[in-house]
């Protein structure tokens, strides 16, 4: 029972290491794509106030609930201003040739069967103005829109009739006015594209903050995780402490000789496998004495463990078939080398 509870708690290590790799992955492909200048920026602001800033900045949804609501803010302020655009549209219409541009061109009752080859979009001011009125965001989105129309209107005449005809004239001639009005009118257009402007880079650094803080709070729950997982291979490698049997002479004996048989990397593991049980013991000496014998039964069965899968692993990858290594062995090995906490260190090794 004790060794099946040994294999399900190591089991659910490796599920859970599993799970926070990807966590990992997440958190990393995020800072990665943060943009450099926006981040930059960031750093510019006061270091004093960073602190205060991160206990207060807004979640992502508060940010997407402020983002709709500065939306809904600004289509009303744009439709405010095509109401006010509303009064230029009512003088031009009152002028008095106005009259052959209010309704759609009568192309059958006039007889002016080429009009639709000529005239890609037809337009007129009472068309122009039953879109205003259209309510629930079917009518105009933007006035400029509807300047873009009124637009229409003239040069719509101007390009069907000819230069000398009546239409044209009237049509030339009150273009001109519209663009003489509309000039009076663009600073007030241009303020609002302004105010958007910046409301809409404030939202978007505002959800890069957003998202960096509830990133930054991913990385230390991460971190925090990852403290537990360490707490648990603790206690595994205690129970693993517990069970060791005495290791016989002829296991010693051939320890020695496969610790030999190791890479230089893989041996400098193994010596700070020993040095970790034995803090006087120095592993980078260029000459190292390794006495078997003096080693308690823990470290020769830790030894024991490292020895035999860095050599499974020499074998394999000097074979002449490659052969790939079952994700859950090879899982379960980094765990063991966890257990072990066991760190890397390139010096060469000679053992005497």
């Amino acid at each position: 029972m004790e060794s099946l509870s040994f294999k399900n708690r190591v089991d659910e290590l490796v599920s859970k290491v599993d799970q926070l790799e990807q966590k990992g992955q997440v958190i990393g492909s995020f800072f990665s794509s943060v943009n450099k200048k926006q981040t930059d920026v960031l750093k510019g602001n006061s270091t004093t106030k960073d602190k205060d800033k991160e206990k207060h900045v807004p979640s992502i949804k508060k940010q997407l609930l402020d983002a709709s609501r500065r939306e809904v803010a600004a289509q009303k302020r744009m439709q405010d201003l095509i109401r006010q655009f509303g009064t230029i549209l009512r003088q031009m219409t009152q002028h008095k040739w106005a009259w052959p541009f209010m309704q759609p061109v009568d192309v059958e009752g006039l007889g002016l069967n080429d009009y639709y080859e000529v005239i890609d979009k037809p337009m007129d001011f009472n068309t122009i103005k039953n879109q205003m009125e259209l309510q629930d965001g079917i009518g105009y989105k933007h006035v400029r829109e509807v300047c873009a129309d009124v637009r229409l209107v003239f040069k719509n005449a101007m390009k069907y009739n000819d230069d000398r005809s009546d239409v044209h004239v009237m049509a030339k001639t009150l273009l001109e006015k519209f663009e003489e009005k509309w000039l009076q009118f663009l600073p007030k257009v241009t303020e609002e594209e302004t105010r958007r402007e910046e409301e809409e880079a404030e939202a978007q650094l505002a959800m890069q903050i957003a998202q960096e803080a509830a990133h930054a709070k991913m990385a230390r729950d991460l971190s925090n995780e990852l403290d537990e997982i360490d707490s648990h291979l603790e206690e595994l490698r205690e129970m693993v402490v517990k069970r060791c049997r005495k290791m016989s002479s002829a296991e010693k004996r051939n320890l020695g000789i496969d610790l030999a048989k190791l890479s230089a990397e893989d041996l400098s593991r193994a010596l700070d496998i020993v040095a970790q049980a034995n803090p006087s013991f120095q592993p980078n000496a260029d000459e190292v004495e390794l006495d078997i014998n003096a080693q308690s039964e823990s470290t020769l069965w830790r030894l024991n463990f490292f020895v035999r899968d860095a050599l499974e692993v020499q074998s394999k990858n000097s074979g002449s078939v490659d052969v790939d290594e079952n994700p859950n062995n090879k899982r379960k090995r980094e765990l063991c080398d966890a257990i072990a906490k066991v760190s890397k260190k390139k010096k060469s090794k000679k053992l005497i």
